[in-house]
Parts: structure tokens; sequence; C-alpha cells
């Protein structure tokens, strides 16, 4: 199974413990592809969610109904970036489109503050 980073995946995030995210859910893979190329046993990832919040723009990427092949209109969770096992993704759905990578790039370098 090869992934690639800013794919988005079904992953299977049960079981849920407090504020996590949990169930099976599209996720978007922001590990780097030098990680990903070498079949390393967990990926870094985002959950997305259908709970929109529009009033988040930094906590939240907003993706529209249809973008990567999604059916209904999500919220990309930045603030919820966790490490996962591979064993957890389940099949690929889509990419995220060119124009939204660097609004994650710039969300995640935020709040972990690495400016």
């Amino acid at each position: 199974m090869q992934i690639n980073q800013y794919e988005i995946w079904i992953a299977d995030l049960n079981p849920q413990i407090g504020t996590e995210a949990g169930k099976s859910r599209p996720v978007l893979i922001v590990q780097t592809n030098l990680l990903n190329k070498i079949s390393h046993p967990s990926t870094i990832v985002c959950p997305i969610t259908t709970n929109i919040q529009e009033d988040s723009d930094i906590l939240r990427v907003h993706l529209k109904k249809g973008m990567a092949n999604l059916h209904e209109n999500c919220d990309i969770m930045i603030d919820q970036i966790r490490a996962i096992d591979n064993k957890r993704l389940i099949k690929k759905v889509g990419k995220l489109p060119i124009d939204l990578i660097e609004k994650i790039k710039e969300n995640i370098t935020i709040i972990i503050d690495l400016e």
C-alpha cells in the first residue's frame, strides 16, 4: 500500500479516548513522502470531520463537497494531528486540492509553533 502526502484516506480511528476523533473517517496524510516511501510503520495524519466550524480558520481547514471525492462539506482538524499505525488506513479516497496545501502547512506551523 503506497500512501502519499496530502492524500485523503479512510482510517479506523477507534478506540477513541476523550476528545480524540474516533470511528472510521477520512484523514489527511500530512507526513512527508521521505517517510511514506520507506514503508514507515506509522503515518502522521489530520482527521477530517463533517462537524463544520465556520469561525475556526486556524484549527480547521474547510473542504467543499466534492473536493477530493468527499461527499459532504468537511473540516480538516489541524488541532487533532496525530500518528496512526498504517494498519488503520483502509482505502484512498482522493487528493487534497493544490490550492489548500499551503493553508495546511501554514496552520500546522502555527499550532506547533515552528516559526
